[in-house]
């Protein structure tokens, strides 16, 4: 016998798919993958639980008087004030969304297409800022407005995005003297 012939007579076949052992690995990994979500999932509504003693959210009044500032962009959620990783999830504050925001005398406007608007009375608006992050969302030093306001008994952090950056320095020096004139006007009183 020729060399050739001996070698291609000792090569054995390619190795079978061992079909069932592939699909349980892939039934197992689908179901564990649900299980997490499922986990997930529970856990925002436990956290929304926690927080049910949250007064419901303000509605938008008849009335707000001319617009002074106007932005659209993104709300990145809510956090108690201070505590940058501790989301709000009650009444649909953890929700991440388009965001359409109105300052007028009567406060602050957030309209969220696809989720719960909310409506923040001037006389509980506390401070505007710029920061770099809020609870899963970081981005560069200044890339985020942060208006902290009252509500209840807690002071609340709402992060915002706006489509055009440069706005956001406007939008913390109207806030923050609307917020002293406001203050003054009531120790006047």
């Amino acid at each position: 016998m020729t060399p050739v012939l001996l070698l291609a007579a000792e090569k054995e076949s390619a190795q079978v798919t061992d079909w069932a052992a592939r699909i349980g690995w892939v039934v197992g990994l689908a179901l564990f993958v649900a299980l997490v979500y499922w986990l997930m999932r529970e856990g925002w509504k436990w956290r929304g639980t926690l927080q049910g003693d949250l007064p419901e959210l303000p509605t938008t009044p008849d009335e707000t008087g001319p617009a002074r500032l106007t932005m659209s962009g993104r709300y990145h959620g809510s956090t108690t004030a201070g505590q940058w990783l501790d989301r709000i999830v009650a009444h649909g504050l953890g929700t991440r969304s388009r965001a359409e925001l109105t300052l007028t005398d009567a406060g602050l406007d957030v309209v969220r297409p696809g989720a719960s608007d909310f409506f923040v009375p001037a006389a509980q608006l506390r401070e505007a800022r710029l920061d770099k992050g809020i609870a899963g969302k970081v981005l560069t030093e200044g890339g985020l407005l942060i208006v902290t306001w009252a509500h209840g008994d807690r002071l609340i952090d709402s992060g915002f995005r706006s489509d055009h950056a440069a706005e956001h320095h406007e939008w913390v020096g109207t806030v923050n003297s609307m917020i002293e004139t406001n203050t003054r006007e009531g120790a006047e009183r």
